[in-house]
């Protein structure tokens, strides 16, 4: 969104202060603040996720898919560690120093890199809430439909249709924004319907206790593995609901209209963005809090620390 203000002399937008000398020293103070903030949560980003995927490497109780999954989630939130805050450092650093030069390279690095990572942790959590609906729908026949090899399919997908979104913002600026509206309205929409439809039928389920294995139907989830499937549902439900709530400073920065002053909604949306970034040094907290798999393979794992260092 390009949002005009009018001087006495010149009209300026909220974009053209991205890399511009015209945002003046007082700025620099918020700069230097999110790149310390930043540069720890790059930290944990990577040390947290890079723990996560030696966990589910070793862990081989999950569904092979849904692990699959949750994997191409940790590396999307592995790369925002190494190379979009990295590049969101040096961006913000070189505006305390005035070196547009580095700026404009750093912030189109910065944009496309996140724009791709975002997009696909979006789609993943995405597929995890259709991966947790066809578990509850299809029940014996999940593991013949949901496959390895289609789950590869889907990841490659992602990261196809996320790459070439974010390079529009480089080639086609005015159809760029489109891309991101129609992506995020078709998960929004898909990932309400998968988990609407999942309690609707556990609800449904409930209201029948008496029903036995031998009048469900084909298509039911077993009721043995009911308590486990609902903390599967539990625990993807808090990952996406984080995602969406660590992007929320971000959109809500975008579409508010400003007036008079631009900086403080720059400001603004350069606190966005770093709320966005922290959503990839949460998701391993979430997975070592919600999945009990993946919590136990953490601890073996750090119980090897000592073993690596020798």
């Amino acid at each position: 969104m390009i949002t005009n203000f009018t001087g006495k002399e010149s009209q300026i937008t909220i974009e053209q202060l991205y890399c511009s000398a015209q945002l003046g020293g007082n700025v620099h103070g918020y700069l230097i603040l999110l790149s310390v903030i930043n540069t720890f949560l790059s930290i944990t980003a990577f040390l947290g996720n890079t723990l996560i995927l030696v966990a589910l490497r070793k862990e081989t109780s999950l569904h092979p898919p849904s692990k699959l999954l949750y994997s191409n989630l940790a590396i999307s939130d592995l790369c925002v560690g190494i190379i979009v805050e990295p590049a969101a450092v040096s961006y913000w650093i070189s505006e305390v120093i005035e070196r547009s030069d580095i700026c404009l390279y750093a912030l189109d690095l910065a944009y496309v890199t996140s724009y791709v990572l975002c997009s696909l942790s979006l789609g993943t959590t995405t597929f995890i809430s259709l991966d947790r609906l066809l578990a509850l729908l299809l029940g014996l026949r999940y593991r013949q439909v949901v496959t390895l090899k289609r789950i590869y399919l889907t990841i490659t997908f992602l990261w196809a249709i996320s790459s070439f979104a974010a390079t529009t913002y480089l080639v086609s600026p005015v159809a760029h924004p489109w891309f991101g509206n129609i992506g995020l309205s078709l998960c929004l929409a898909i990932s309400i319907f998968s988990y609407t439809k999942i309690f609707l039928t556990l609800r449904y389920n409930h209201i029948q206790p008496h029903q036995n294995v031998s009048q469900a139907r084909p298509t039911q989830a077993s009721p043995l593995n009911m308590a486990i499937y609902k903390k599967a549902v539990v625990s993807a439900l808090w990952i996406q609901i984080t995602l969406v709530v660590c992007c929320l400073p971000f959109f809500f920065a975008l579409v508010i209209t400003p007036q008079g002053d631009p900086l403080p909604y720059y400001i603004a949306r350069q606190f966005g963005a770093v709320f966005i970034y922290l959503n990839s040094s949460l998701n391993p907290l979430l997975y070592c809090w919600k999945i009990k798999e993946v919590r136990k393979a953490v601890k073996d794992t750090l119980k090897q620390v000592p073993c690596w260092l020798l």
